[in-house]
């Protein structure tokens, strides 16, 4: 039999490594790489006509700017490119696009469209992708508390934060732009892993169920090695369709999948190795403290 139970001082170090690694680069780089959708800037969506190379489209905007602007350019979809900067006056607006106009000869209208995003929309994003996140949380809680029991709500709650913060973790060590995509992948991980983790507690209690006497630490190994074979199919389809667009698609289509990556593979390590052993952990700690009012009477 598996002994996952027995071997969570093993697994759960495996995350706070990681976890660690992140916040140690989060605190190198001064905070996550914020796209324009958060920290405010200025986008420039361009049909080129043809494909360009963006290592030299980048260094050609780089000579064409003042310092600080920090731009970066990204495939948007077929030949068009969207070019990114911090916050940038009308003047040096235009001075950027009349001369990447004239460079690559094209006429006015190849500027599709020019967007100034303020930060204080940018905080706003933040704000809301926080308290998104938290109701989703509190909700799942309150639903999984209902349908099992607190301690196996408590449990699946600390595997969707140990999903957030992995995901976190590879944001501040790929340096990977903070945007909109990040509201999406943060809370497609948390549907995913809570679906797991309630299929593996589904599992446990049926077992329980079947036989109270058996230790419950052995019930939980049990029922983690029936469910093995289907969380890991489901997580290999589920990783196929991301693999392909992160292959086949543009720069921002792969920026949103390498987190996805991640985060699929946070929720089943958590929903398999995490989510049984901290039930365990709970329903024993419950049981000692049950014991020790009992021994002060």
């Amino acid at each position: 039999m598996l002994k996952i139970v027995e071997k969570f001082k093993i697994f759960a170090p495996i995350s706070l490594v990681i976890i660690l690694i992140g916040a140690i680069m989060f605190g190198v780089y001064g905070g996550f790489n914020q796209d324009v959708d958060f920290a405010g800037g200025m986008t420039m969506y361009i049909e080129m006509g043809k494909d360009v190379n963006l290592d030299e489209l980048n260094q050609f905007i780089k000579d064409a700017t003042p310092d600080g602007v920090n731009p970066t350019s990204q495939k948007s979809d077929g030949t068009q490119v969207v070019i990114k900067t911090t916050p940038i006056d009308t003047e040096t607006r235009d001075a950027l696009q009349a001369a990447i106009l004239e460079k690559y000869e094209l006429a006015p209208e190849a500027v599709l469209q020019v967007d100034n995003v303020d930060a204080t929309v940018g905080n706003e994003l933040k704000s809301q992708a926080l308290k998104a996140t938290l109701i989703a949380a509190l909700l799942m809680l309150i639903y999984i508390t209902i349908r099992f029991e607190m301690r196996t709500g408590i449990a699946a709650v600390i595997c969707l934060l140990h999903d957030v913060l992995i995901m976190l973790a590879v944001y501040a060590i790929f340096r990977i732009p903070v945007n909109s995509n990040f509201i999406a992948a943060i809370l497609t991980i948390v549907g995913y892993s809570i679906n797991n983790t309630i299929v593996v507690f589904d599992r446990i209690r049926e077992n329980y169920a079947k036989n109270k006497r058996a230790a419950f630490a052995d019930t939980v190994n049990m029922s983690l090695k029936q469910t093995l074979g289907r969380s890991i199919n489901t997580t290999i389809t589920t990783l196929l369709p991301v693999v392909m667009l992160f292959v086949f698609g543009v720069t921002s289509i792969r920026q949103f999948t390498i987190p996805l990556m991640v985060g699929l593979l946070a929720g089943t390590y958590s929903s398999v190795f995490l989510a049984g052993p901290i039930w365990v952990f709970l329903k024993e700690l419950q049981a000692k403290r049950k014991k020790q009012r009992i021994a002060k009477r």
